[in-house]
């Protein structure tokens, strides 16, 4: 096993699931299931009979009220699986209980809710996890380490592309999809949190956003298309396409900087070197039209695709030895503050700064979800 994901020796951990119901948590349990010291306690959800169900399967009490099972059980984890829309209000009871917190992706609907979950984690001095198991693909972690390393150097451009297609009948499956009171967003809060938190990952926030968002092919109230533009704080540009009206294409997620850059695509890693580094290319050469040096190498990582596992291995390792997990709330924040403020850029047809006005986000979320806007 992978020492930096922890190890499974040592003491249990009692954990509860909130959400069991949901069909995301059989994922997490099959991952829960092969930790022994993570001993599954019980679990909560609204859907009586559907919690009840998987409880039984699991051998552990159901409870539909998670304030109950919190106050029964004293869990050491709550595994929060609900729609996203309730994550900030369930993770702030399990703070108040003494229970560490493993949220599913994205953190919250907006980034004055994931401030008020960070906040509530601090003061019970408790860990907030977020479910970015991608983090953990070797591909990521390569790439993350050449950055690390100093190989990319500084920023010069990012470029993520993501089609994630969805048929109708996608949205159709539940009543929820694509509204701004069920998901408090489309493509951005669904499908693309993971990618844009690779992104924020590898190159972290830019300073400011222009965002366009549409609703370019589907029957429903949010975004099912989102473009960007970014600048970076050292002034470099970026670029994102994400939308589920798309396919065919596979995603790719550029990273270029002075020294080289790395492009992921899959499993397959791309790494380039300039020979020297552009800047001391462009002042050096006396050829007016000469480049650097550039020796690529494709390295080809395959995995599990970063699962489920590998993330509570480390969250295990993490309450253990007293440090953060890789993708903590603060991590977890980046790539919701990202979507949010594409969002707000696009209503507002204006640049946006970061960090993000928390108030005009809040304002214009409350419209979109009384159809104001």
């Amino acid at each position: 096993m992978d020492m930096q994901h922890g190890t499974d020796d040592g003491p249990t951990l009692r954990v509860v699931l909130i959400g069991g119901a949901a069909g995301i948590a059989a994922t997490h349990l099959q991952a829960l299931a092969q930790i022994p010291a993570l001993q599954v306690v019980g679990m909560s959800d609204i859907n009586a009979e559907g919690v009840k169900a998987r409880a039984a399967e699991t051998g552990c009490p159901s409870f539909v009220d998670h304030r109950d099972m919190l106050r029964e059980l004293h869990p050491d984890i709550a595994v929060i699986v609900t729609p996203h829309p309730f994550h900030a209000p369930l993770a702030i009871d399990a703070f108040a209980a003494g229970a560490h917190v493993l949220v599913e992706k994205p953190i919250a609907v907006e980034v004055a809710d994931a401030d008020r979950m960070i906040e509530a984690a601090d003061a019970a001095g408790k860990i907030l996890a977020v479910n970015f198991q991608q983090r953990f693909r070797s591909v990521i972690e390569r790439a993350r380490a050449l950055i690390d390393e100093g190989a990319i150097g500084p920023l010069v451009r990012t470029l993520c592309i993501e089609p994630w297609f969805r048929p109708a009948a996608y949205y159709r499956s539940a009543s929820w999809r694509g509204t701004w009171k069920g998901e408090g967003g489309g493509v951005l809060m669904n499908q693309a949190p993971h990618t844009m938190d690779l992104l924020c990952h590898l190159a972290g926030l830019p300073g400011k956003v222009w965002g366009w968002t549409r609703t370019a092919a589907h029957a429903i109230e949010v975004e099912d298309s989102a473009q960007a533009m970014f600048e970076y704080p050292n002034g470099a540009p970026g670029y994102l396409c994400t939308t589920t009206v798309e396919a065919g294409a596979e995603g790719r997620l550029e990273v270029i900087g002075d020294r080289g850059g790395i492009v992921v695509s899959g499993s397959q890693l791309t790494i380039t070197r300039f020979e020297p580094a552009l800047r001391e290319h462009m002042a050096a050469s006396e050829q007016m039209f000469s480049s650097p040096k550039v020796h690529t190498e494709i390295v080809d990582l395959p995995g599990d695709g970063g699962g489920h596992l590998a993330v509570y291995r480390d969250l295990y390792a993490a309450i253990i030895e007293g440090r953060q997990p890789r993708a903590n709330g603060r991590e977890g924040l980046m790539s919701l503050e990202l979507a949010n403020a594409v969002t707000l850029s696009s209503y507002t047809d204006r640049p946006v700064t970061l960090p993000l006005d928390r108030a005009a986000y809040s304002e214009l979320l409350s419209d979109l979800r009384a159809g104001n806007r």
